[in-house]
């Protein structure tokens, strides 16, 4: 099988033709969305276009210093990402996300090099950007939700918080109820993902896959194993943001910091 052929310059300008249908739609109904829709989808150009001649030097050289180096960069700013859209306050945040992104991130991605692809050099910069960019970026979606949503949710039901806090949990007993309801919403999506996968979408892996010429089983085989990879980095990475974040935003008697929920 062939890959995929190349994209002209009239592909590109009929793709961008596609572009029309949103940006009159949000117009019409005047849904204010028109000037963010057009700045994300330059931006998202641009940002491509700049990483796609990165990458060729970066896949040439090929160096495990730089390729760490340049994995590191993407979980800060996944992290910054998280932070910014869950409305956290970044002084109290940024840290133990960081460490529960990195962890969660870097040993999976690892793992997959090593027991499932069976790479000879698991430090490939091919294989540590292109999967660990799907890895984090499912993990930024999940964190988003079960971060915002765990924070928001004591917040709001403060007085259930501290109801439980007088009937004497303690600190991680009271706030188990929120976790879980947090982990589970943040969850949810990835499984609602895979429960539907290849009966309602064929997967970017796998259609990747496909287009760069691979038989149809092995990209199967390839997409079973990076959702399984994007599960246990999504769990990983939520989970030890919640535990992790909370040593950082409660007092020792147990009240939640000011200024945590933006």
């Amino acid at each position: 099988m062939n890959g995929a052929p190349d994209l002209t310059l009239f592909s590109m300008f009929m793709s961008g033709l596609l572009l029309l249908i949103p940006l009159f739609l949000v117009w019409y109904f005047k849904m204010g969305l028109f000037n963010s829709l057009l700045i994300s989808t330059f931006r998202m150009a641009i940002q491509l276009f700049l990483i796609g001649f990165f990458l060729e030097y970066l896949f040439k050289y090929n160096h495990f210093i730089i390729n760490i180096l340049w994995f590191t960069i993407m979980i800060t700013v996944a992290v910054f990402s998280v932070i910014k859209n869950s409305n956290l306050n970044i002084k109290h945040f940024f840290l133990p996300v960081f460490v529960s992104f990195a962890l969660a991130n870097f040993f999976v991605v690892l793992y997959f090099n090593t027991f499932i692809v069976q790479l000879d050099y698991i430090f490939d910069a091919k294989y540590i950007i292109a999967i660990g960019g799907m890895l984090l970026g499912n993990s930024l979606r999940a964190n988003v939700v079960g971060l915002g949503d765990f924070y928001k949710s004591i917040h709001k039901e403060e007085n259930l918080y501290f109801y439980k806090l007088a009937l004497g949990a303690n600190k991680f007993e009271a706030l188990l109820p929120f976790a879980k309801k947090s982990f589970v919403a943040a969850i949810n999506p990835t499984l609602a993902s895979m429960a539907t996968m290849g009966i309602v979408s064929l997967p970017g892996m796998m259609t990747g896959q496909i287009l760069g010429g691979s038989v149809p089983l092995v990209a199967i085989k390839y997409q079973i194993a990076i959702m399984i990879a994007i599960l246990a980095s999504t769990v990983l990475s939520i989970g030890m943001s919640i535990v992790l974040t909370v040593k950082y935003s409660f007092e020792k008697s147990g009240v939640m910091k000011k200024n945590i929920v933006k």
